[in-house]
């Protein structure tokens, strides 16, 4: 048995769309017409599937899968997360960059660069699926924020300043002390925006997040995340908080994490909640999915239902 991701969107853009869309133009189109004709970005999600070692090829059942779901645009986390000194992060993510590039290449009939936002109309157009490519650390970079205008040269077009933990530029999620940006944190802050690049807060500390916001000049983003007033977890995100992303005009993603259920097994019911209380907060126009999922299905096998309770 299996459970494809593009079900679970064509579901979720169907009860969106009852809350948002005219009587009458639901009751013309299909769910099916109401996906594939609209532009379906997921706010963080994997090629692949859960037996795709790290930088193999993707299979020919992988890249059909790519295909069948009919995502738009996928944004796509490269490098590590603070695991390696900043010089060697730094190489891991030119080595990330080569690699997908080399996978775009050879599978020019799915996948399409996204280097700015005019890309991701040419892969709906065209009927591709465009990556892009981002961070969920900013350690490559910690001691030297020069290495941004790298970055963005080979295509980086999301960065997060922090993981969970502390770096060089500010305090991550489970940091107790949510002491925010540092002086370098800030300067990166601003880098990161001058060059165009979407500041992702996802796993920012709270006082992170908020500096990070005070300072933006452009829209920034929540891009995986959940509701904190449903269920309170450090991952999650306070009504002032998606409130406050969506003042910068940008947008908060809800993710399909063990998180929204408080610790059991997540349903539909959970995800949709999520985004219902995020619309009912920021806006239909701030709110977006980014499951920080994979595109291929999962196989239910004994193993993954194992390591999924385990993991949940």
């Amino acid at each position: 048995m299996t459970l494809a991701r593009r079900e679970f969107l064509q579901l979720s853009s169907t009860a969106l769309g009852s809350a948002m869309l005219l009587p009458g133009l639901l009751a013309a189109a299909s769910s099916q017409n109401l996906y594939s004709n609209s532009i379906v970005i997921d706010g963080l999600g994997f090629p692949g599937s859960m037996d795709s070692p790290d930088q193999s090829e993707l299979s020919m059942e992988e890249i059909s899968d790519v295909a069948r779901s009919g995502l738009t645009a996928v944004h796509l986390t490269l490098g590590e997360v603070g695991t390696m000194p900043p010089l060697q992060a730094f190489e891991k993510i030119i080595r990330d960059t080569t690699h997908w590039d080399a996978e775009i290449s050879s599978n020019s009939e799915v996948f399409l660069a996204v280097r700015s936002s005019a890309d991701i109309q040419t892969a709906k157009s065209v009927g591709k699926t465009g990556l892009i490519y981002g961070l969920q650390d900013g350690v490559a970079f910690e001691d030297d924020i020069d290495r941004l205008v790298s970055l963005q040269h080979v295509g980086i077009r999301v960065i997060q300043p922090t993981y969970n933990r502390r770096n060089l530029l500010g305090d991550g999620c489970l940091e107790a002390a949510d002491a925010g940006l540092s002086q370098t944190g800030s300067k990166a802050v601003e880098q990161i925006q001058q060059l165009g690049i979407l500041l992702d807060l996802s796993h920012c500390g709270r006082r992170t997040a908020a500096d990070a916001i005070a300072l933006a000049k452009r829209p920034v983003s929540f891009t995986h995340t959940g509701c904190f007033a449903l269920a309170e977890h450090p991952r999650h995100r306070t009504d002032q908080e998606l409130k406050a992303v969506a003042d910068t005009g940008g947008v908060s993603g809800i993710f399909i994490m063990p998180y929204l259920a408080k610790g059991a097994q997540p349903t539909a019911a959970d995800v949709l909640a999520h985004l219902a209380h995020a619309i009912k907060v920021a806006g239909e126009d701030h709110v977006s999915l980014g499951t920080d999922g994979l595109i291929s299905p999962a196989v239910l096998t004994d193993e993954y239902k194992q390591q999924f309770r385990e993991m949940t």
